[in-house]
């Protein structure tokens, strides 16, 4: 067809619409946002370990299979399989509230170990008579079959803890009368020896400070010492070792104290002073 039998007019209109759907066709925007799209968003990777049959009502990422739903949907989709931990404060716990805690966490274990077992309790045997199980039958066995690899796995980390020996840390602020009494004959001990047996090499006293970590066991006996900030005399740190060793036996511990622990473990700062005498002190480093 030849334009020239169009009129100008015909033209112009043609024109128009050619270019007004071009436009259409162009997404308009601003240049700095579609940049931070991306330089400030990063991609997120998220990792499921169950799935489900139904689908969320309102999905808020693109996962690898189907879940209902994740964490706490009221405050939002969690970003770890992992429960909430606790909230973090600074500075660092005491021993007793190290001690408290750790006997929470045990207490726990405790309870969630008999909740498993009241939940494979109420699970139904198997019937070995049915051999073509059905859906429900199929979901149970699974569920049955978690609960005791989960049983199995709680008690055997309770079995290994149950099988180190319980250890109590002694700082200056037990105020058990039991621990407090034996630290103090254990001091006056390791006092004596030191003072009686004052270090020396080469004819000459030697002096100084060193902080050491000694375990006893709760028959008495040092299992191990470790010097944590020496003196700067290497002889005098294994001299202070060796002190401490010979002092004990402490005595064994009290009904009291073995109900609580195996072992006591105290950080004691030894200083061997210019009157040539030992000075000990419990000092919570």
């Amino acid at each position: 067809m030849n334009l020239r039998s169009f009129s100008p007019l015909q033209l112009a209109l043609g024109a128009s619409i050619a270019v007004h759907a071009v436009l259409l066709t162009v997404r308009f925007v601003d240049p700095e946002a579609f940049n931070r799209v991306f330089e400030d968003t990063p991609l997120e990777v998220i990792l499921v370990n169950a799935r489900t049959t139904e689908r969320p009502e309102k999905a808020r990422a693109i996962a690898q299979t189907s879940m209902a739903g994740g964490g706490d949907a009221e405050r939002g989709r969690a970003t770890s399989p992992l429960p909430p931990a606790l909230q973090t404060e600074t500075g660092f716990d005491t021993e007793e509230e190290a001690q408290r805690k750790l006997q929470n966490l045990q207490e726990q274990q405790t309870l969630l170990l008999a909740q498993v077992k009241s939940q494979l309790a109420a699970l139904p045997p198997p019937d070995p008579k049915q051999p073509s199980a059905s859906p429900e039958q199929t979901e149970r066995e699974l569920k049955r079959r978690r609960l005791i690899k989960l049983l199995a796995e709680i008690e055997r980390r309770i079995n290994e803890e149950n099988a180190r020996p319980k250890k109590r840390y002694i700082s200056p602020a037990t105020t058990e009368k039991a621990y407090a009494v034996y630290y103090d004959h254990l001091r006056r001990g390791v006092e004596d020896k030191g003072t009686e047996n004052f270090p020396e090499a080469g004819g000459k006293k030697m002096y100084g400070e060193l902080t050491m970590i000694i375990t006893v066991n709760f028959d008495g006996q040092i299992l191990k010492t470790e010097i944590v900030e020496g003196s700067g005399n290497r002889t005098l740190d294994r001299r202070a070792e060796a002190i401490a060793r010979s002092a004990a036996p402490f005595g064994r511990f009290s009904d009291e104290m073995r109900r609580q622990a195996d072992q006591i473990v105290l950080v004691s700062r030894f200083k061997f002073t210019r009157d040539e005498t030992l000075e000990t002190r419990l000092t919570s480093q």
